[in-house]
């Protein structure tokens, strides 16, 4: 047998035997792919030819398009276990994923890892289901923010050989207004993505030509309906919701099992392109499971035992040869197995719906609201979702009314909005977090912040003259007004300095001063303005130097006056003349 194995599998009861040698191929290497969950075997159920679809979730997310059917080499890329931190360029040309597209798929486990820990989402399977519907985004062929450098399209779902799938976007993401076409690196079709779609790399849109974009969105996918994919058979249900067909699922584990024994980052651009894509799509019924002598049937498996390891075998003689046997075991007494709610009634998901940056001042009113959106295990808005808000942090931010915790009911289109947020007296960074569902909560957590108070401007209240006698105080007070964006600014730090010029350099020899509160000379101060947004300052001393001097006044937010200190004598009184 060759060292790598390139076959084109096709659709039937003889490609599933195929594909399953194949697979066991892998395992005699060493390089077996993940054990496949039994009641798995009839979940390959696919839209027959022809046969319209409105492209609803009930189906697939790629439309059960063309995919490839490259299975990973015999040769294993690594040992078990080092798949991470190997070096660029390492090891056989196609366990190599492009930079962009490996670094895709890592920030999509640790996202959603964050938000759904108990998903358990391994990059590897994103790997694999990218390997197999793209080729990697064809060799890694995206630009620098992770955009697919031409866009990749599936055929048009036009009931010709695959399913029939009507426009449902106008060709926005697929250029063809007749049929729907799979988007992107991982293959969405529109109506899918109109549910799923992410903006993962931070740019403003949910792009399916874009890797980051894509892969975080698969990642949700797979995870939707409380899926545990370190379990076999949730893991298999997700594979084959992207693309219903027990062929595809084998493939896919096949690089999974690939992926996991190790992997290195390569060139964007110089990944390892696959061969020709699988066609047509086969009949609807299950897809038929190989026996022993090669021939297939379509009888379903065993459902799984409810424990690791299978069934134990029953007690047996005590000692060899005594006869004597064990007492027989208590029946069981039959249990009656929870009804598993349907899909619709399911939280799947907690998603950001828009909220923008959290900032504001100190004692004032943040502009954004942090709103949320739950989403069913189809993905479509739920209803009636209990959401917990709960702020995090010691700068004394709370909720409309004083809270720390508010619980919000999510609307018919599944928003739920927060209370608005009121910032503390103390400046720094704190966290609002939403969560919902209890037996496996969804969170996403915001950063909030507060800044200190700030005017843009600050000025004197009127223009008098300063001017004192040596030795002597000041007889008018200075007093200024800060503002910001034209109304007062109150609670505002100003800093006030006496200045040898307007470039700020500290005089702390001679010229005028303030008093501390023994009476010593003190040339610096740091001041808040009152409710008004006004400043009046303590009294101001002349010393024994006459001359001009400054006075620099510093608000928060950067705004500044320099006001003018003249220190001189009094005019001679002139003599009268005898």
């Amino acid at each position: 047998m060759a060292a790598h194995m390139r076959r084109r599998l096709r659709k039937g009861a003889t490609t599933t035997a195929v594909a399953a040698a194949a697979v066991a191929a892998l395992a005699a290497s060493q390089a077996p792919a993940a054990p496949l969950a039994e009641t798995s075997s009839g979940g390959g159920d696919q839209q027959a030819a022809g046969e319209e679809s409105d492209g609803s979730q009930d189906g697939a997310a790629t439309g059960n398009s063309p995919y490839y059917t490259d299975l990973p080499p015999l040769v294993t890329p690594d040992r078990p276990g080092s798949s991470s931190n190997l070096p660029v360029v390492t090891g056989t040309a196609e366990a190599g994923i492009p930079a962009s597209v490996l670094a895709a798929y890592k920030q999509a486990e640790r996202t959603v890892a964050g938000t759904d820990p108990a998903c358990r989402l391994p990059w590897q399977l994103l790997a694999a289901i990218g390997k197999v519907e793209s080729g990697q985004a064809r060799g890694g062929q995206v630009n620098a923010n992770g955009t697919t450098l031409s866009p990749i399209l599936g055929p048009a779902l036009n009931g010709q050989g695959f399913a029939l799938i009507k426009d449902s976007d106008g060709g926005a993401y697929d250029g063809d207004a007749v049929h729907d076409r799979a988007v992107g690196p991982m293959q969405f079709i529109p109506t899918t993505w109109a549910v799923w779609g992410q903006d993962a790399n931070g740019d403003g849109r949910k792009d399916p030509n874009n890797i980051y974009d894509a892969a975080l969105a698969a990642g949700r996918y797979l995870c939707a309906g409380d899926r545990d994919l370190a379990v076999a058979a949730d893991l298999d249900r997700a594979v084959l919701s992207y693309n219903r067909s027990t062929e595809y699922l084998r493939t896919v584990r096949s690089w999974f099992a690939y992926y996991q024994r190790g992997t290195h980052e390569v060139p964007d651009g110089s990944g390892v392109l696959p061969t020709a894509p699988s066609t047509g799509s086969p009949s609807p019924g299950p897809s038929p499971s190989p026996r022993p002598d090669g021939t297939p049937s379509t009888k379903p498996s065993p459902p799984p035992s409810s424990k690791p390891g299978g069934t134990k075998p029953g007690p047996g003689p005590s000692k060899p040869g005594d006869g004597s046997t064990s007492p027989s075991p208590k029946p069981t007494p039959p249990t009656t197995p929870k009804p598993t709610p349907p899909q619709s009634e399911t939280l799947g998901s907690l998603e950001n719906a828009g909220t923008g940056p959290l900032s504001a001042t100190a004692g004032g009113t943040f502009g954004e609201r942090v709103s949320v959106r739950t989403r069913n295990a189809l993905g479509a808005p739920m209803a009636k979702v209990p959401v917990t808000f709960t702020v995090t942090g010691n700068t004394g931010a709370l909720f409309e009314g004083g809270r720390k915790t508010a619980i919000v009911i999510s609307r018919a289109d599944g928003t739920a909005t927060a209370p608005a947020l009121k910032a503390g007296e103390k400046t720094g960074e704190f966290t609002v977090t939403a969560t919902a569902g209890v037996s496996r909560p969804r969170v996403l957590t915001f950063a909030a912040s507060v800044t200190a108070r700030r005017a843009d401007a600050i000025v004197r209240t009127d223009d008098k003259a300063l001017v004192a006698a040596p030795g002597t105080r000041f007889a008018d007070p200075v007093t200024v007004r800060a503002t910001h964006q034209g109304a007062p600014a109150a609670g505002v730090a100003v800093t006030a300095a006496l200045v040898k010029d307007s470039l700020g350099l500290l005089d702390e020899d001679k010229g005028p001063y303030f008093k501390d509160a023994a009476g010593k000379p003190l040339r610096t101060l740091d001041l808040t303005t009152d409710a008004e947004g006004l400043l009046r300052l303590p009294a101001l001393f002349a010393d024994e130097n006459p001359g001009t001097y400054k006075l620099l006044l510093t608000a928060e937010g950067g705004a500044t006056v320099v006001i003018e200190l003249t220190v001189q004598a009094p005019e001679a009184t002139p003599t009268p003349e005898a």
